[in-house]
């Protein structure tokens, strides 16, 4: 039955993607965040090792840039490894690094989108960043959609790195913490982000079923639309990208006002 049901699928899918696809409105998203969630789980679910989830979620990434091409995305920040996630032991996380590097490597050697890590580099082994900064590098001409890779990445993490930059900014100016913070506005901290010159993402995406932020983008989601999606981060679908898509385009976004 269930063979059955994949199959209708293939024959079915595509035809309601082209029609959602021809039935976006103009109102679509300048910059889109995702959240890449569920390898672990979805490993689980089909019987396989976390090793081999995350190689399914890696084999992911492209499609989806693919899509994101097709409807006119500017930026993209795709989240594979939070701060957190570096506490995971050496078991699963070397071999989650060595895939992230080597998904970043695949992608820049396609020379299709600019990329550009964004996270704690610091705290990556120093051949991981190597590879995460030669690939900024090497796609740094590329007239593509940007790419955001958060690696090592949490919000309050990326907080603390602006302001800690803004002080010894400041510091070197000679200008005294008195002054600063008579002067101190939202935008002296936005212009030390990872994100820094960059749109706010209108949209960000989490799969999995999760609904929580877990860090992702803190400062610059304050005003962004969210979609959660039951689908394990694998398992995402084009269908599935062009359904948020057109949920974001169906909402009003009031800013406040």
């Amino acid at each position: 039955m269930a063979d059955w049901k994949r199959g209708i699928g293939r024959v079915l899918y595509p035809a309601y993607e082209a029609r959602v696809l021809r039935r976006l409105p103009g109102s679509l998203p300048q910059h889109v965040g995702v959240m890449l969630d569920g390898n672990r789980r979805w490993a689980r679910a089909v019987g396989r090792d976390t090793s081999q989830g995350h190689e399914a979620g890696a084999a992911n990434i492209e499609p989806l840039l693919g899509w994101c091409d097709e409807v006119g995305i500017e930026v993209v920040t795709l989240w594979l490894l939070s701060t957190d996630n570096l506490n995971r032991p050496a078991a699963e996380l070397e071999p989650l690094l060595a895939i992230i590097a080597d998904a970043v490597d695949s992608l820049a050697a396609q020379r299709r989108w600019r990329l550009h890590p964004v996270g704690a580099l610091d705290l990556l082994p120093d051949d991981v960043a190597r590879r995460l900064k030669a690939a900024a590098e090497a796609t740094a001409d590329v007239d593509g959609m940007l790419v955001n890779v958060a690696v090592g990445y949490g919000g309050r993490r990326e907080i603390a790195d602006a302001v800690r930059s803004l002080l010894h900014e400041h510091a070197a100016m000679g200008t005294s913490l008195e002054e600063l913070a008579q002067i101190l506005d939202v935008e002296h901290i936005a212009d030390h982000l990872y994100t820094k010159g960059q749109p706010d993402p209108d949209l960000v995406i989490r799969t999995s079923g999760e609904q929580r932020l877990g860090g992702f983008l803190l400062w610059q989601s304050a005003k962004s639309e969210f979609y959660f999606c039951e689908a394990y981060w694998p398992d995402f679908r084009r269908v599935d990208f062009l359904r948020a898509i057109r949920a974001y385009a169906q909402r009003e976004r009031r800013f406040g006002s």
